[in-house]
């Protein structure tokens, strides 16, 4: 995935890094690629799995764009959009390897979703499988399709802590019914952090006739994206996560052979002209009306910024954050005395902890973010790394659910960040204990 683009590399210099206070919080050792983020310096910044963080390069291209945009409105969005569209297409199909004429850009993987959702005719009485490892905004769409459509969504529980990719498979195969229109499954899971057997996945999916609907939202940048390989009949995807692109970028693939009537979910004022030169699939995409695309242009920009700037390239970059999280995971395993939740082998550049659960005089407080916790680290030790509920849909936790912490691993972070995450959690966790 070598870029021969002529685009400048990064300057990395030798220069000492000072060790700065900010906020009243001091860091220990710096990562040498931190001086390309533009984060808070006093913060422990382990949550790169939410919104991501743009290299200060990426960030100036996008100002590049934006210049350019306000240097000829009219000629950008008439003229030039979609000639960058399809430059942007061709860097993208390069990185997860499929057709250029197959990606749709959007927004976010949310609307990717509710996208092909909706663009599904749908029976009363039609399933979509998933397991009880999904992301709510799927989940949330597929409620109102359940309101307004009729469509019953059916959950495979997948254990937790304590997975297989065994069990993923298994789970779902016995989930699966004559009614079952589509299995709509998460590579990469939000709140467990479980790198699950996609390409297995898909393969069951597809032999026994169904539609696979494959949410990507963290693989692209975290792990080796092979769309063709795999097969899906939908996949869709972020750049902000663990690309660093900028926010709303992200991409939706629809194989040709499903194109014919795809539309998307909000058409244009041009939406209506007959262009026999380009596919309405593309063209629905390039314009959705008046709005900042810039960011998606942008994502060429990352993928080439983590090429030149690890000896490497990708694979080393994937290999790096896979080992760093491992480390930093093991570092706060250590702290609470508690066993790891799931193998190495379900682990990409994230990892998720259980943590003991909150006194009941906490419930029901207030807070910043989904945990007290949450709001203890980010208030006292500068420490950021989410805190949520996973609710399992069936075994010893359903219900009431687990509380969990998510790790994340970028090139900036250093064993030092988890270090300093150990000791504040077990110092907030004693806190806790004595009712402070």
């Amino acid at each position: 995935m070598k870029s021969t683009s002529a685009a400048a590399t990064p300057v990395l210099t030798q220069a000492p890094i000072p060790e700065p206070r900010v906020g009243g919080f001091e860091r220990g050792r710096v990562s040498f690629f931190a001086r390309h983020w533009d984060l808070d310096p006093g913060l422990t910044f382990l949550n790169h799995g939410s919104y991501g963080a743009v290299p200060r390069v990426v960030a100036e291209e996008q100002a590049r764009l934006r210049s350019r945009v306000e240097r000829d409105p009219v000629r950008f969005y008439k003229a030039d959009l979609e000639p960058l569209m399809d430059g942007m297409r061709g860097a993208v199909g390069r990185f997860v390897n499929c057709p250029p004429g197959t990606i749709a850009p959007m927004v976010n993987a949310t609307v990717a979703i509710a996208t092909i959702l909706h663009q599904t005719a749908w029976r009363e009485g039609d399933e979509v499988l998933v397991t009880d490892h999904e992301y709510m905004s799927g989940l949330n769409e597929l409620s109102r399709l359940g309101a307004s459509r009729g469509v019953r969504t059916v959950t495979a529980h997948v254990p937790f802590p304590g997975p297989s990719a065994g069990d993923v498979l298994a789970s779902l195969e016995r989930a699966i019914t004559p009614r079952t229109r589509m299995m709509m499954v998460s590579w990469i899971t939000s709140a467990t952090s479980l790198v699950f057997p996609i390409r297995e996945v898909v393969a069951l999916g597809r032999s026994r006739g169904i539609t696979v609907l494959v949410d990507g939202t963290h693989a692209p940048g975290q792990v080796p994206v092979d769309i063709a390989g795999m097969d899906p009949d939908y996949f869709v995807g972020s750049f902000h996560k663990w690309v660093s692109a900028p926010k709303g970028t992200g991409f939706l693939y629809v194989p040709e052979r499903l194109q014919e009537g795809f539309r998307t979910i909000c058409l244009s004022s041009r939406a209506h002209k007959v262009r026999p030169e380009r596919a309405l699939f593309l063209r629905d995409s390039d314009y959705m009306g008046t709005d900042d695309y810039t960011a998606i242009l942008s994502v060429p920009s990352a993928v080439r910024f983590f090429e030149e700037v690890m000896p490497g390239g990708w694979p080393a970059v994937m290999a790096h954050n896979h080992d760093l999280v491992l480390k930093g995971r093991e570092i706060v395993l250590d702290a609470l005395e508690t066993p790891e939740p799931a193998p190495a082998t379900m682990i990409g550049t994230m990892a998720t902890v259980v943590l003991p659960e909150a006194p009941a005089s906490l419930a029901g407080r207030p807070t910043v973010y989904d945990d007290p916790i949450q709001d203890a680290l980010v208030e006292r030790h500068g420490c950021v790394a989410p805190v949520w509920r996973f609710m399992p849909s069936s075994g010893p936790h359903a219900g009431r659910g687990l509380r969990v912490l998510r790790l994340s691993a970028q090139v900036y972070n250093t064993l030092d960040d988890y270090h300093r995450m150990a000791s504040a959690l077990s110092e907030e966790l004693d806190r806790e204990r004595r009712g402070g």
